[in-house]
Parts: structure tokens; C-alpha cells; sequence
């Protein structure tokens, strides 16, 4: 039987956040500390814990084949690289700061001044998509201290809650794009791993599906179960059951944590009493 490779950051935030949804779509990763390759007991695939940077190549050379990893990367190293599932985790944007003293105020007042990134290729693209000319000064690790030191008059990084630029006395001034983790596949992909894919991917969807949506269950007399559906769609259309008491009726049904609380304060307003609501782990449709 065919066994899928698939790629993870080695460490850090993504790397956990990547071993926690496999874990949740079923599949257990014999996980010893410092291992750089370790296999699932109930599913063909075998994780392998690489640097980010290096990933896409793996995958384009058919090494491996997936990956999750940080849409800011492929853009960076690998356009080329087929993106299947967008995952919803590991949300950041990949900026431009310069010193808060700085009198920058965009993209174009950095017109013939140098910018230090680890994202040339990205920084290079934008640059010339906006027509301004600037210099790259090309830096492996804490990009952030380069203005203070006089390496350059701004930066380009990745931005999460936008704390270590406050920290460094940046401010953020372009944002270049923005980023999640996704996973990506090889174009080397074997028809027989694509199978296992397509199963990940289903059970993908079904988490991610879980983690947008919330089940509610209410009661409500039967005289407002009109405006009460109306509000309540669904996936389809609530479940209503009588309940013991005459002339009420238990409603149950799904909202999307985006609408939640305008929904319930809705359906309080049309007089739907002891509102539960409860998380969905999985929404197989």
C-alpha cells in the first residue's frame, strides 16, 4: 500500500498547530522528541519535520509529497506549488514597518532607500508592481533590528499580533499580503497518494467546517416557530420537536460563529427561551 510523505515545519507555532489538526482528522504521529521523520499508526503517511524555508523544494522535486506550511512561503519560494486546502491557522501578513520616527508614511516614500527582508522575491514583486524603486538588504534571522543599527531604512517581515515591530519601535506601513497555513502538494504527486489526499482533504473540510459553525439547541413557543425559522436556517432547515409542554416546541440547528451573537440576540427578541449552545468537532456534509 502506497504511503503518503508529508512535510512540517520542523518547530515553532506551525509546526504544533499542523500536528494538532492531523490529530483532530484521525490520524496518530508516533512522535519521538527530535525526530525528523515519524509515521501515523492508523493511516499510510509519514510526517517529515523540515526547515520552512525548505519545503518547497522538497515538494518540487517530489521528495515529498505535501506540506503544510505558510502561504508567505510558497509566495515567496514556490508560486509553482499547487495549493489545495487553505487551513485557518497560523494567520499572519507579511509587512513593510519603518522607525515610528521615521517620516514614511507608504510604500512610496521609500523611494531609493534600502529595505531589509528575508522575502526578496516577494518584496522584489511588489516593488515593481507599484512601480517604486528601492534596495534589498537580504537578512537570515531577526530582520527587525536592521533599521536600529543602520542597516536599512525600513523592513519587510512577517506580522503576527504586530508586537515585536512595537517592541523594535516600528510601525507598519504596507501590508504586501496576507497569509495562512495551507496544504500544498507536490507536482510530482503519485496517482495513488493523490487518493490519500483527496481523503485528508475531506476530513479537512470537515473539521475546518466544525471549527466555523455552531449547533443550537432552544425552545420556542409554537406560535413564533415562524420568525423563529426564519431565522434559524440551517444546513437545510432547523430540526423542530415537540416538547412536553403544549404548544412548545424544541428548535436545533447550526449558525456560523460570524452571525452568532446578532443571531441570538435575534432569536431572544422573538422569544426563543433557554438558548445551548455547543461546539461542532466535525461537519461531514
Amino acid at each position: 500500500m502506497s504511503t503518503l510523505k508529508i512535510a512540517v515545519q520542523k518547530s515553532g507555532r506551525l509546526n504544533e498547530d499542523s500536528l494538532k489538526i492531523l490529530k483532530e482528522i484521525g490520524i496518530s504521529i508516533d512522535n519521538g522528541k527530535d525526530q525528523l521523520k515519524a509515521s501515523a499508526r492508523n493511516f499510510p503517511l509519514e510526517v517529515f519535520y523540515l526547515r520552512n524555508g525548505d519545503i518547497p523544494q522538497y515538494l518540487r522535486d517530489g521528495v515529498v509529497d505535501a506540506a503544510i506550511i505558510g502561504e508567505n512561503v510558497l509566495v515567496e519560494k514556490g508560486e509553482d506549488i499547487t495549493v489545495v486546502e487553505k487551513l485557518g491557522f497560523s494567520k499572519c501578513r507579511v509587512s513593510i514597518a519603518v522607525p515610528k520616527s521615521s517620516e514614511a508614511k507608504s510604500l512610496k516614500d521609500l523611494e531609493g532607500k534600502k529595505i531589509a527582508t528575508s522575502y526578496p522575491n516577494t518584496v522584489n514583486q511588489f516593488l515593481a508592481k507599484n512601480d517604486v524603486n528601492a534596495n534589498l538588504h537580504i537578512i537570515n534571522g531577526s530582520v527587525e533590528i536592521a533599521p536600529n543599527i543602520g542597516l536599512a531604512d525600513g523592513i519587510c517581515d512577517i506580522v503576527s499580533s504586530g508586537s515585536t515591530l512595537f517592541k523594535n519601535g516600528l510601525k507598519e506601513i504596507e501590508v504586501l499580503l496576507k497569509s495562512e497555513a495551507v496544504l500544498a502538494t507536490s507536482p510530482k504527486i503519485s496517482p495513488e497518494n493523490q487518493v490519500i489526499i483527496d481523503k485528508i482533504q475531506f476530513r479537512l473540510k470537515s473539521v475546518l467546517r466544525g471549527r466555523q459553525n455552531k449547533y443550537v439547541l432552544l425552545n420556542a413557543p409554537n406560535d413564533k416557530l415562524n420568525k423563529i425559522v426564519n431565522i434559524l436556517p440551517g444546513m437545510n432547515s432547523p430540526t423542530i420537536l415537540p416538547l412536553a409542554k403544549k404548544g412548545w416546541s424544541s428548535l436545533h440547528s447550526v449558525i456560523n460563529k460570524n452571525d452568532f451573537w446578532n443571531v441570538i440576540d435575534e432569536l431572544k427578541a422573538n422569544g426563543a427561551e433557554g438558548i445551548l449552545v455547543c461546539p461542532i468537532e466535525n461537519m461531514v456534509l
